[in-house]
C-alpha cells in the first residue's frame, strides 16, 4: 500500500500512489466549503474504478456459474475478468514497470503484479481480480485515513488568509498577503483572520489565538502590542502595521515547521524502511524457491499447486502495514501535538522525548510570566541627579522583560544612546549623553570595578543596580509573577516518573532557591551566565543513562537549548533564536505542556510498536500457513490489506486521544 507525498517528496518513488485520482501529491480531503454535488463528484472520481471493477467481477462470476462455457480451453468470460482487472490493476502494473526501468524491482507493485498475473496464468481469474480489487479499496481507505491524520496541519493551512485588506493612497484594497510590504497598514474587520504579523495601531482588540496556541481563549491586545498572523479579530474594525513579511509571519513558520518535521525520521521509521528494502527481495526469492524446490522432494509434483502457494506467499509478504502505518503513527503524533500548541521539529524528537529522565527549566519567561514590575527604588546620597533617566535610556534599547518594566515604570522619553553593550546574564553598559552608564546585577558592577555596591538582598525580588561614571547611584527592586500552571508542570512530570527536575537562572541564588522549594524542584541554581548554564548541562549529560531536556525562552537560553538532548522553547514570548535552536516549541508558553509533549511522544511510540508487533505476528503466521498450503488468497488479502488497514486505524487513534 502506498502514500503519495504524505511523508515527504523523497519517498514517492518507492511509495507512489498508483491511482490517477491521487497522483497530484495526495489530494487533500474534501474542502468543507465545497458544494454537496462537487463532493459527490470527488468521491465518484476516487471510487469509480473500484465500483466498475466490482460490477464487472460480479457479472463475470455469475455468468461463469450459470454458463461455464470455454473457447480454446479458455473461459468465455475471460474478457470480462480482464476488464475488471484492468480497471484497478493497470495503474499498479504501470507503476511496477516504471520503477523496474529505474532499477527498483522489488517493490509492493512488483509483488502485486506478479501475484495477480500468476493467478491469471493458472486460471484463478476471480481470485486474481479480487486481490487487486481489495488492494485498490485498501489504498483508497488508507488515503482517506491519511487525510484525517493530516487534518490538524490542513486546518492550519486553511487558517492562513488568502488575501489582505491594505490601505494604499487612503483607499482600502484587497491584495495577496505575499505582496504586502513591511510597514503598510492593514484593516481587519470583526470575524476576519489576521493575514500578517503586525502592531496594533490604536484601541484594544480581542483575538482568538487558536491557530497559534491551540487554545481558543480570547486574548486582549492593546495599542502598540503585537498581533500575529492567524489570530481572529473578535470585535470592532482594527488597524495593524505590518511588522513581518508573509513568509516570516508566525503562522507561516508554524506551518513550515510542522510540514518539515516529517522529513526528520525517527530511528524506528528509518529501520523499517531499510528492513523493507531487504525483506521484499528475500520473500520474492523464497516464493521462487517455494515453486521450484518441491520438484526435488515432492512426488507427485503439481506445478500449478505450488505456484498458487507461492503467489499466496507473495501477496502476504507485502510490507504495507509496516511501511505505511509507522510513518503515519509519527505523523499523527506530530499533528496531535500541533493541535495542542506543541511543535515537534521531527519525528525523531517524538522518539527521543520519551527517553527524557531529567527536565531543567529556565526561570524568567519560562516558569514566570516574564512581566516584571518595579516594586521599589532606592538612591544613595550622592547619586547622579539624572540616574534614573540614564538607566531608562539604556534599558529602552533592550528587549528583555526587565527593560520593559523600566519603560513602563518611568514612562518618559529616554536620552539618545551613543554606545550600547549587552553583557549576557548580567546587564547593560553604554554611553548616554557622554556619560558611562552601567545597569545590571551586582556581578556586572563589581566586574567593572564600581565601588560600594551594597549586598542588597530581597528574597522574592530581582535587584538591578545603576552606576554612572563609575559611581554607584542606587538600585531598583523588581518582581516577576509565577505562571499559573508552573506548579502543575512539576506535578505532571513527577506523575510521568521524571523526578529529576531543576531550575537554572541568571537571577540571584536565593530567589532561585526559594522558587525551587515552592515548585518542588530537585535542584535550583542561580547567578549563572549563559555559558555556565550550557557548561552545567554538558556536565550533567555525561552521567550514564541520563537524557536531559532544557526548557527556555530567551536569547541567553540558546546555548543551553543547543547543548541539551532535547531543547524545548517557549514560542509565544520566546526569542527567535531560542525557537530556531530548540527541537520542540511550546506555542502556548505553558510549562505544563512539557509533560504533555512527553505523554504524546510515549503514546505515539506505543502505537508504533503495537503496529510492528501486529504486522509481524500476523504476516509470519499467515506466511507459514501459506507455505504449507493451509492459507489461500482470502487469508493473503487479510494479511496484506486487512492488517495494513488495522494498523492505519490504530495509528490515527492518537488524533482521537488528544483531540
Amino acid at each position: 500500500m502506498s502514500l503519495c507525498c504524505t511523508f515527504g517528496q523523497n519517498e514517492t518513488q518507492t511509495m507512489g500512489t498508483p491511482f490517477s485520482s491521487q497522483a497530484s501529491c495526495c489530494d487533500q480531503s474534501p474542502d468543507p466549503r465545497e458544494t454537496i454535488p462537487s463532493r459527490w463528484f470527488h468521491y465518484w472520481q476516487e471510487w469509480k474504478s473500484s465500483i466498475l471493477s466490482l460490477l464487472a467481477l460480479l457479472l463475470a462470476a455469475i455468468g461463469e456459474a450459470l454458463y461455464p462455457y470455454e473457447l480454446l480451453n479458455l473461459s468465455v468470460w475471460l474478457p470480462l475478468y480482464l476488464l475488471a482487472y484492468g480497471l484497478v490493476g493497470w495503474s499498479v502494473l504501470k507503476k511496477a514497470g516504471e520503477l523496474i526501468l529505474k532499477g527498483e524491482v522489488f517493490t509492493e507493485f512488483f509483488l502485486m503484479a506478479i501475484a495477480t498475473l500468476g493467478a491469471f496464468a493458472i486460471g484463478e481469474y476471480p481470485e486474481a481480480v479480487t486481490v487487486m480489487l481489495f488492494y485498490t479499496v485498501g489504498e483508497i481507505l488508507q488515503h482517506q485515513a491519511v487525510s484525517k491524520a493530516k487534518g490538524n496541519i490542513q486546518a492550519l493551512l486553511d487558517l492562513r488568509p488568502s488575501r489582505a485588506r491594505v490601505i494604499r493612497e487612503g483607499q482600502a484594497e484587497w491584495v495577496q498577503p505575499e505582496t504586502v510590504a513591511v510597514g503598510e497598514i492593514l484593516e481587519i474587520q470583526a470575524g476576519e483572520s489576521v493575514p500578517l504579523d503586525g502592531i496594533l495601531q490604536q484601541g484594544t482588540g480581542s483575538f482568538n489565538t487558536a491557530a497559534i496556541t491551540g487554545e481558543s481563549v480570547p486574548r486582549r491586545i492593546g495599542a502598540g502590542e503585537e498581533v500575529l498572523a492567524g489570530m481572529v479579530n473578535l470585535q470592532q474594525l482594527l488597524k495593524i502595521q505590518v511588522s513581518r513579511s508573509f513568509q516570516e509571519s508566525s503562522l507561516s513558520k508554524i506551518i513550515r515547521t510542522v510540514q518539515e518535521a516529517t522529513a526528520k525520521k525517527a530511528k524506528t521509521e528509518q529501520f523499517i524502511r531499510k528492513f523493507a528494502k531487504v525483506y521484499t527481495p528475500i520473500v520474492t526469492y523464497l516464493a521462487l524457491a517455494l515453486v521450484l524446490l518441491p520438484y526435488l522432494f515432492v512426488d507427485p509434483y503439481v506445478f500449478s499447486d505450488w505456484l498458487y502457494r507461492a503467489l499466496v506467499f507473495l501477496v502476504i509478504s507485502c510490507p504495507c502495514a509496516l511501511v505505511i502505518s509507522i510513518p503515519l503513527g509519527y505523523f499523527g503524533g506530530i499533528g496531535a501535538a500541533s493541535r495542542k500548541g506543541i511543535l515537534f521539529k521531527g519525528s525523531n524528537y517524538l522518539d527521543q522525548i520519551t527517553r527524557v529522565t531529567t527536565v531543567i527549566f529556565d526561570k524568567t519567561g519560562t516558569l514566570t510570566k516574564g512581566v516584571f514590575s518595579v516594586q521599589e527604588e532606592k538612591a544613595v546620597a550622592r547619586a547622579h541627579p539624572d540616574w534614573k533617566m540614564l538607566a531608562l535610556s539604556l534599558e529602552s534599547k533592550s528587549n528583555h522583560p526587565i527593560a520593559a518594566a523600566f519603560v513602563q515604570y518611568l514612562g518618559k522619553s529616554p536620552h539618545p544612546v551613543s554606545e550600547l553593550r549587552e553583557h549576557a546574564g548580567q546587564g547593560l553598559s553604554g554611553t548616554v549623553q557622554n556619560q558611562a552608564v552601567l545597569v545590571g546585577n551586582r556581578i556586572l558592577l563589581e566586574r567593572m570595578q564600581v565601588q560600594n555596591v551594597p549586598a542588597t538582598s530581597v528574597s522574592d525580588k530581582t535587584i538591578v543596580h545603576v552606576a554612572v561614571e563609575g559611581n554607584y547611584c542606587g538600585y531598583f527592586a523588581l518582581a516577576d509573577e509565577l505562571k499559573p500552571d508552573a506548579r502543575q508542570a512539576f506535578r505532571d512530570l513527577d506523575s510521568l516518573g521524571i523526578s529529576e527536575t531543576g531550575i537554572l537562572s541568571g537571577d540571584r541564588q536565593e530567589i532561585v532557591q526559594a522558587l525551587g522549594r515552592e515548585l518542588g524542584a530537585s535542584q535550583a541554581r542561580g547567578d549563572l551566565l549563559p555559558e555556565e548554564k550550557s557548561a552545567w548541562l554538558e556536565n550533567e549529560k555525561k552521567q550514564a543513562g541520563r537524557v536531559l531536556a532544557f526548557v527556555g525562552d530567551g536569547i541567553n537560553d540558546a546555548p543551553a537549548l543547543a547543548v541539551a538532548d532535547i531543547g524545548i522553547a517557549m514560542g509565544g514570548l520566546g526569542s527567535d533564536l531560542a525557537i530556531e535552536t530548540a527541537n520542540v516549541v511550546i506555542q502556548t508558553d505553558r510549562p505544563s505542556r512539557v509533560a504533555l509533549a512527553i505523554r504524546i511522544g510515549k503514546t505515539t511510540k506505543n502505537i508504533v510498536w503495537q503496529n510492528i508487533g501486529m504486522a509481524f505476528g500476523v504476516k509470519f503466521l499467515v506466511l507459514a500457513l501459506g507455505a504449507a498450503g493451509l492459507a489461500g488468497m482470502w487469508e493473503a488479502v487479510f494479511a496484506d490489506v486487512g492488517v495494513a488497514l488495522l494498523a492505519i486505524l490504530n495509528a490515527i487513534r492518537i488524533t482521537k486521544i488528544y483531540s
